[in-house]
């Protein structure tokens, strides 16, 4: 990506020179993100559980840890500062534009380790997170090495869709879709909740290639290979892809996010269309997603 001149976002919190926090427990959403990470890192079912536990059932008060940003560590803050901005422009100027109202900006969260939110504790293995009651992104920087080391999934433009992708979960917020489906996976069991779950983060991807056809108009930032690092990106982060390559065999009952085929058919909708219109993953069946 071309970003050489662009804006950085004000709405940056920058906590990663400190540690600790009190846990609050995770969520259906926290809980999808501890066992995405987990299976990443070569996990099985029983470190998810052990995880979930772990990230729910440790307190402990808020501390300065020793830690200072590496020069690759500052350069991803200012390229997450940049690509945060260019989410406000664009979905500033979509909502207006289409008579959807006024887009209010998320807060993004730069952390290392753990830190407090309004939707428990965030740690590092949760991987990157939006929290709707805080309205805020919440990223730790070395998530961006593990897709690189662990995934193979490497490029700005595929960091750049992790970030969109939580952007899109703040639309999806904005709009009340997010409580809508919240709601409804409060009174499901759990396999009725994992398929409602798979639509709120198919629709984010979605989302998050709306930002990408419209920052490519916009700001004509894209390169060639671009595009096909999203959507690289998208294929190693799939439900099944990640739970093959920990334990060698997939549950697609157990899905959170979608399948690699899907995740990527949403992005390029998304990218292509530029149309949120099209993207109400809450209206098809299974076999349509």
């Amino acid at each position: 990506m071309k970003l050489d001149g662009r804006r950085e976002s004000s709405h940056v919190e920058d906590r990663r020179r400190m540690g600790g926090g009190t846990v609050a427990g995770l969520g259906l959403g926290g809980v999808a993100l501890v066992a995405l990470i987990t299976f990443l890192m070569g996990g099985n079912l029983g470190d998810v559980v052990q995880n979930v536990q772990n990230a729910g059932g440790i307190g402990g008060m808020q501390q300065e840890a020793s830690y200072e940003p590496t020069a690759e560590n500052e350069a991803l803050a200012k390229f997450s500062r940049q690509i945060l901005a260019s989410t406000e422009d664009v979905w500033s100027a979509y909502f207006r534009q289409n008579g959807i109202g006024t887009y209010r900006t998320p807060t993004l969260v730069l952390y290392t380790g753990t830190t407090s939110t309004s939707c428990g504790t965030g740690q590092a293995a949760m991987g990157p997170f939006y929290c709707s009651a805080d309205e805020k992104l919440y990223i730790d920087l070395s998530f961006f090495s593990t897709m690189r080391q662990q995934l193979g999934a490497d490029g700005d433009f595929a960091y750049a869709y992790v970030i969109a992708h939580e952007v899109g979960h703040h639309v999806q917020n904005l709009l009340g879709t997010l409580g809508q489906a919240h709601q409804q996976m409060a009174r499901m069991n759990k396999t009725d909740a994992n398929r409602v779950s798979v639509r709120i983060e198919l629709q984010a991807d979605f989302y998050a290639g709306i930002w990408g056809h419209y920052e490519s108009q916009l700001f004509g930032s894209l390169e060639d290979g671009d595009l096909m690092e999203a959507i690289n990106c998208a294929s190693k982060i799939g439900d099944d892809y990640l739970q093959k390559k920990a334990q060698g065999y997939a549950m697609p009952e157990s899905f959170t996010h979608g399948t690699a085929q899907q995740r990527m058919r949403w992005l390029k909708k998304g990218l292509q269309t530029g149309d949120i219109r099209q993207g109400n993953t809450f209206e098809l069946s299974d076999n349509q997603l």
